[in-house]
This record gives structure tokens, sequence and C-alpha cells, in this order.
């Protein structure tokens, strides 16, 4: 496995805010996971001392500043969320990949209950169900590529 590089983070994080900022509509728009979370939070799993809870908030910044909504709300709800995901970090490596996307569907679910509760304290209506639908996407995407890191770590046998 070769050494992940600060670049290659950063990189990442970038192409994920990307994706937050494509044209997203209709039910796509209502499924769309929080990419740039996953990849902090991906990050901050697999290589603590590159992404950490700064890097969190700095995301989070940056999506407030893309979102237009109540500034602050996504930079506390990722510090807030990656703090607990750096709390149990160590404890992740004990877990198979079932539990691992568990783990990573309730810090998902708890993103999203800080980033509701903020907004109904801003006079926002409470949403519907469909709300929580991204962190569904989410997992599933989480899941799509935890497959693809493990199939590319296994070497092919050859016949």
């Amino acid at each position: 496995m070769r050494p992940i590089s600060l670049k290659l983070v950063y990189f990442t994080l970038l192409l994920a805010f990307i994706c937050h900022l494509l044209p997203w509509a209709g039910f796509g728009l209502m499924l769309r996971p929080d990419f740039v979370l996953l990849v902090a939070l991906y990050w901050m799993l697999r290589a603590p001392h590159l992404c950490n809870i700064g890097t969190a908030w700095l995301a989070g910044l940056a999506i407030d500043l893309a979102s237009g909504g109540l500034f602050g709300q996504y930079a506390l709800a990722y510090a807030f969320t990656a703090f607990v995901a750096v709390s149990y970090q160590r404890r992740l490596a004990l877990f198979n990949i079932w539990q691992q996307a568990g783990y990573v569907f309730l810090l998902l679910l708890l993103t999203q209950l800080t980033l509701l509760v903020l907004k109904l304290f801003a006079g926002y209506e409470a949403p519907g169900w469909h709300y929580f639908l991204p962190s569904v996407s989410g997992v599933l995407l989480w899941q799509l590529a935890v497959f693809s890191r493990l199939s590319s770590n296994h070497p092919k046998h050859q016949s």
C-alpha cells in the first residue's frame, strides 16, 4: 500500500465539493449524499494525521458558502460529526465492513439531525421523512467505495 499524501486528501475533498455543486434537481437532489462529509469521514478514519476536525470544519464552511443558507450550520455539524468519528476511530479498525457501514450511517444521521435542529431554531419548517434519504444514499456510496478499495487491494490470481 502506498503512502497517502496531503495533496490526495485535498484533491478528493475538492472533487467532492465539485460533486456537491453539480446542478442536482428533483429526486436526484433529494437523494444526493453529502459528498464532502463522506470524503472527510473516509480520510479521518483512514488517515487521521492528514484530515482532522479542523479540516471538517473548513469543509463545512465551504459548503455553507456554497449553499447560501444559515452560515456556520454545516461547519458546526461537520465538526461535531468529525469529533464523534475521531473519538471512536481506533475501535473502528476492529469492525467488519458492515459494522463500519452502520457506524458511518449513524454519523451521517448525526450530521443531518444537527442540521435539522439548527434549521428548526432558525425558523425553518420541519421537513418530511425524505430529509433523511441522503444518509441512506451516503452509506450506499460508502459501501461502494469500501468494496472498490478492497477489490483493488487483492491481487488477481493467475491460472
